[in-house]
């Protein structure tokens, strides 16, 4: 839906029997051509909409947690990803309400970036702390780490599913064996973590999702699919009277997957990445209220919301007040119009050649930047945008930079619309610089410029060069033309045969 969006019709999620007035419900969807999401049951027709989380009650804005009543933590807590970024985060929130002992789990094991400093800090707040290497889609791993837990005597008290791989690739060149990499961590290590802890009295299972899995992420085809899986899989444990909670998450700021260019993409689009502190405050929060499935994200929706639906409309946001179109389109900014002006000053200063060199550099400078690349090189002039990994958010950005910048009014579908960078150019060239149609006198004046070009230097030799010189000469000092007073041009549009040889011969003295 975000990276083809053109070809994209919608999801509609079938009972498992067919019957009633499923098929009239389904044709209604489809005619309507409102929603692109929808579910069908027998009791009638579902929609997604994503709604505002309420505040538990007691709950203050403060960061410290667990106090007035609030979830608590005790005994032994085992956290997956457990020497990444987030994962140490949420160790130390851990240890914050009441967890005993933090069992850290990831591939790497002790051999992780920074394992025995974040050791050393938990430590020092009065926990044990086990680091284990272990693949969590490894079931007999799993099944091995939690029964030498048993047999020291412990008792699991709680699981965050913190462990995922990164991904960004533009969904023409995904092949199985990334995705299989993606879900492996994510996927495998949910499930594995579900079958081995359904027996036990958990005070919380919590998995890791992410916004990607929600309203998707263009480039995390694999990602987005596995973090929607972890969600229904909650849903699945609370349909079976067991603890669950999914936190999809935005990006973090200072940690995680969205940070350097990737965050810095996110934050124009909309997502800027989020105080950790305050984040761990939200899944704090989650817990408190029971949530099962929430999301968890800093959005700035005035700019979020209209790149999410500028080629494909979404019913998903009509349900938050601030995610509304607002009334009035902002008046271009001053350094805006003064960018715009000051192209079409060089613009009009250069020759053809010349403005197409510009509008190309402009056109793939703008790309590179919005896609994070450090110089346009990788940008290739004849090359398809959506070949380069634009999708309908980069896009969409591309035109409001390129809006900017020239100062006039593009679509939405201006990628879609010209393919290639060259094209693009193209296209703005006849928007900015329109070609003069060329006098006849001009056209062979260009006519022989290029004749003389292509001969050999010894064919223009100082005759050919003397010719041209007087030329030039001659008719740069004739005498200027002068237009007939306004009573001779009427005589003269008025005039018979012989009338206009007199006034020939009145003017010139001959005929």
């Amino acid at each position: 839906g975000l990276e083809v969006p053109l070809r994209w019709g919608g999801l509609v999620d079938l009972p498992g029997v067919l019957g009633g007035g499923v098929w009239g419900w389904l044709c209604g969807v489809l005619s309507s051509g409102v929603e692109d999401q929808v579910a069908l049951r027998s009791s009638g027709v579902f929609v997604r909409r994503l709604v505002r989380a309420g505040c538990p009650a007691g709950a203050g804005a403060g960061v410290g947690v667990g106090v007035g009543g609030g979830f608590r933590l005790s005994g032994t807590v085992l956290v997956t990803g457990g020497t990444g970024a987030l994962g140490a985060r949420v160790a130390l929130w851990a240890v914050g309400v009441g967890a005993e002992h933090v069992v850290l789990v990831s591939r790497r094991g002790g051999g992780a970036p920074g394992v025995g400093e974040l050791v050393g800090r938990l430590e020092g707040l009065g926990v044990r702390v086990s680091v284990v290497g272990c693949d969590v889609a490894d079931r007999g791993a799993v099944a091995g780490l939690l029964g030498d837990l048993v047999g020291r005597g412990e008792r699991l008290r709680a699981v965050v599913h913190a462990a995922g791989v990164a991904q960004l690739t533009p969904l023409g060149e995904v092949g199985v064996g990334e995705v299989e990499e993606v879900l492996r961590a994510k996927v495998g290590g949910a499930v594995v973590l579900d079958e081995l802890t359904a027996g036990l009295d958990l005070d919380a299972f919590v998995v890791f999702s992410s916004i990607a899995g929600v309203w998707g992420s263009a480039g995390q085809v694999g990602y987005a699919a596995g973090n929607a899986f972890v969600d229904g899989l909650v849903v699945s444990r609370r349909g079976r009277g067991l603890v669950g909670t999914s936190v999809a998450w935005g990006p973090w700021a200072e940690a995680g997957m969205a940070v350097g260019v990737a965050g810095e993409q996110l934050s124009r689009r909309g997502l800027p990445g989020m105080d950790p502190e305050l984040a761990v405050v939200a899944l704090q929060r989650a817990l408190d209220g029971g949530e099962g499935q929430v999301v968890v994200a800093d959005v700035r929706w005035d700019r979020f919301v209209p790149s999410f639906t500028a080629l494909r409309p979404s019913c998903l946001f009509t349900d938050i007040p601030e995610a509304q179109p607002a009334q009035a389109e902002e008046a271009p900014k001053g350094e805006d119009r003064g960018a715009a002006s000051a192209l079409r000053e060089r613009l009009a200063a250069a020759s053809g050649s010349e403005r197409d060199r510009i509008l190309l550099d402009l056109v793939r400078g703008t790309a590179a930047a919005v896609l994070g690349h450090a110089t346009p090189s990788g940008i290739r002039p004849a090359r398809g945008f959506l070949e380069l990994g634009f999708d309908s958010l980069t896009a969409v950005e591309l035109r409001n930079r390129l809006t900017a910048a020239t100062g006039i009014g593009l679509p939405a579908t201006l990628v879609f619309d010209h393919p290639t960078p060259n094209a693009l150019a193209g296209h703005l060239r006849a928007q900015l610089a329109p070609e003069q149609p060329a006098l006849p006198i001009v056209a062979e004046i260009e006519r022989l410029d290029k004749l003389l070009g292509g001969l050999p230097g010894d064919q223009v030799d100082d005759a050919v060069v003397g010719r041209l010189e007087d030329l030039l000469t001659r008719w740069r000092d004739r005498p200027a033309a002068t237009a007939p007073a306004p009573a001779a041009a009427e005589e003269l549009e008025s005039a018979s045969r012989d009338e206009l040889f007199d006034i020939i011969q009145r003017e010139f003295g001959k005929s």
